[in-house]
């Protein structure tokens, strides 16, 4: 099992002391949300939340996730980072691809990206981009973010993406992992398709059937034989038997957080964050 500890919705001034802590601690991994902005109208719901209410988002601070990621990345060394997730279809791909590939060139190969579609149809008309088609558009960026990881010239013709041949440079000298979240079928393909599923909740039952679909899925398309990572929120592994039962599902990577802000309990200081973060790794990672 690896750890990560999750950073994001906070300050702005613990990201880069909690990253710190949280390497030298132990964790494998820092995890850190995604999003644009909160809109003052909406319609949809958001499919996390037991009653679809996204008020506990509104005051929330988000620092955008590849920048607080190289920020963290620039003051350690070791430890890895993953998007949980970045709203890649609202995106332009080409953009994200050079992102993406500088971040892991400057950090050594340590951004594993997760990636999803935004269930705020808001987020879709904030940033110009057709809510229409989006599976199809996330499918084809990934293509498209893969491609130009290459290093060679590389175009693509597809239903919503026509991109003249072109290549970037520096590339990582390892692909990216490209890590898909969602919980309906198509998201559960999607991930199979690729390199790993992040699930944002779920009961151990819940995800007993998730990775059973997924590993169907996995042998229907071919890529059973492929490294597979599958991350999960924390809330059953703080208890040994609890990571053994994750363990026992197929969970490779557990994300650690000591505060519920689906149900807006308020945030903590810096020093109780970081007696947490080293509490646990005392208690689980090192032990």
């Amino acid at each position: 099992m690896r750890f990560s500890y999750q950073i994001g919705m906070c300050d702005s001034s613990h990201y880069l002391p909690l990253a710190k802590a949280a390497e030298a601690a132990g964790f494998h991994g820092i995890t850190t949300p995604d999003s644009i902005c909160y809109p003052q109208e909406c319609s949809s719901t958001y499919p996390y939340n037991a009653d679809g209410s996204r008020h506990f988002l509104e005051t929330e601070p988000f620092i955008e996730s590849l920048i607080g990621i190289t920020a963290m990345a620039a003051v350690t060394e070791k430890i890895r980072f993953a998007t949980f997730v970045y709203k890649l279809a609202i995106r332009q791909a080409a953009i994200v691809a050079k992102q993406v590939q500088s971040i892991n060139v400057m950090s050594g190969n340590r951004f594993d990206f997760g990636v999803g579609i935004s269930p705020w149809g808001e987020d879709f008309a904030v940033a110009q981009v057709p809510f229409e088609k989006r599976g199809k558009r996330i499918d084809e960026q990934i293509d498209i973010l893969r491609g130009l990881e290459s290093g060679d010239y590389f175009g693509y013709q597809g239903e919503l993406h026509d991109m003249p041949a072109a290549k970037m440079n520096p590339v990582p000298t390892e692909p990216t992992p490209i890590l898909v979240g969602g919980h309906a079928d198509v998201a559960l393909k999607r991930a199979a398709r690729n390199d790993g599923w992040m699930c944002a909740g779920a009961s151990l039952d819940e995800l007993r059937d998730y990775v059973g679909k997924i590993n169907r899925y996995r042998e229907e398309l071919g890529t059973a034989d492929r490294p597979f990572r599958v991350f999960t929120t924390g809330q059953d592994a703080f208890t040994r038997e609890g990571i053994e039962e994750l363990e026992e599902i197929g969970i490779t990577d557990v994300i650690i957080a000591f505060r519920n802000v689906y149900e807006s309990e308020p945030d903590h200081d810096l020093d109780t964050k970081l007696q947490q973060l080293n509490w646990y790794a005392g208690e689980f990672i090192n032990a």
